[in-house]
């Protein structure tokens, strides 16, 4: 069952939260210098986290509840992680910290599509299993 559309999004959201987060910067500070998540340990293992969390879940594929379980708890992580970055980029009313937003502040959100998408599938699976039970 790892062949399955479910396991194509978790693992696009595993790269995403694992392996982007180096590529792409959050932003760029008054002083010229990007920000990217490795840089701080909040943000790390946020992204970290969830990371893990969807690697767990493709390896969970014959129970399919607490897959979407997992996939629903990484959709919040997620929301946590993006409304710290708007919190971030948002938070002093003068003059602040963050001077350029970089694309890594987007990098949750293509995560929660591709998790949204996996619990859909997920959802679809779970209710082709339970149409066949009915039959039996």
């Amino acid at each position: 069952m790892i062949q399955r559309i479910q396991t194509l999004y978790l693992f696009l959201s595993v790269v995403i939260s694992a392996g982007l987060i180096f590529v792409f910067h959050l932003w760029t500070n008054t002083e010229d210098v990007k920000v990217f998540a490795a840089n701080d340990y909040l943000y790390l293992s946020l992204f970290l986290a969830s990371a893990l969390l969807s690697l767990i879940a493709i390896f969970s594929f014959k129970n399919r509840k607490s897959q979407f379980v997992m996939g629903r708890v990484n959709i919040i992580l997620n929301f946590i992680l993006l409304g710290i970055f708007v919190y971030q980029s948002l938070n002093i009313s003068g003059e602040t910290n963050v001077s350029e937003k970089g694309i890594g502040i987007l990098l949750p959100i293509f995560s929660i599509v591709c998790l949204v998408l996996a619990n859909k599938a997920i959802k679809k699976d779970e209710d082709l299993v339970k149409s066949v039970d009915r039959l039996r």
